[in-house]
């Protein structure tokens, strides 16, 4: 069985790459950080005696996506897991950041979803991870680029869903919505938390173990849990105010 997953370097992707590692699968991990994908292949490679590839690549080029889908084949699961954020008021943050994010958390996302459900739709079997978030459910002032990629991402896999059910599919396609996580997208996304944060082990156990149960929405946390139901039960316009005011504490550092 071989998996691929992207932004394998740190967190969940890395933690990922560890718990499938130990279930025997063979891994192309793919990242920009050669170092730390060159470290993680040595400890996956000594650890468990499995086959490790390591691929440096912007996704933020699209090309790149689709240079992967060329010279990997034969994967069984794909997680889509690159991604990073970005905190400030919209008028007032990167632009040359935002389209990047966008590049690399939903157009990233979408090609290489495309390009691997459609061999896996050929061979009748496979499974499709997207890391999305609990941001994906709600509208997030402050923070509106990153909550729209997210949605996009929740928006397009319910989507597929639908589809691969009407169609018998033996395919699954999966989401993961965590909250805070312990890495460092806080450095990127240049935030503080003042939320509990998970452990991200324990968040990529907890994923990995509902994929394999095929699981869609997969939501760690009970409290993860009790956002996503508000998310769905209070009106949009209340949770922007909410979010509001989270997202600028997090500002305040």
């Amino acid at each position: 069985m071989r998996a691929l997953i992207t932004g394998a370097s740190s967190g969940i992707g890395r933690d990922m790459a560890r718990v499938l590692a130990t279930k025997g699968y063979e891994l192309i991990l793919v990242a920009r950080n050669e170092e730390a994908l060159r470290a993680l292949a040595k400890e996956l490679k000594e650890k468990n005696h499995i086959e490790v590839e390591t691929i440096v690549a912007d996704l933020s080029n699209i090309e790149n996506c689709k240079d992967i889908h060329t010279k990997v084949k034969n994967v069984d699961i794909l997680i889509n897991n690159a991604g990073f954020g970005d905190c400030g008021n919209f008028s007032k943050t990167s632009l040359e950041k935002e389209i990047a994010m966008i590049d690399t958390n939903v157009v990233a996302y979408h090609t290489l979803m495309k390009l691997y459900l459609r061999d896996m739709k050929e061979k009748g079997r496979g499974k499709i991870l997207n890391v999305a978030s609990i941001a994906g459910f709600m509208p997030g002032p402050l923070m509106a680029t990153y909550y729209a990629t997210k949605s996009y991402v929740v928006r397009l896999s319910e989507g597929i869903r639908e589809e691969l059910k009407k169609e018998k599919s033996e395919v699954q396609i999966s989401i993961l919505c965590p909250g805070p996580v312990k890495t460092n997208f806080c450095k990127v996304a240049n935030v503080k938390f003042h939320l509990r944060e998970a452990d991200s082990m324990k968040v990529a156990k907890y994923a990995i173990k509902k994929l394999e149960k095929g699981k869609f929405y997969i939501v760690p946390g009970i409290d993860v849990k009790l956002a996503k139901l508000g998310a769905k039960l209070v009106p949009s316009s209340w949770i922007s105010k909410i979010t509001y005011l989270v997202q600028k504490r997090k500002l305040e550092k």
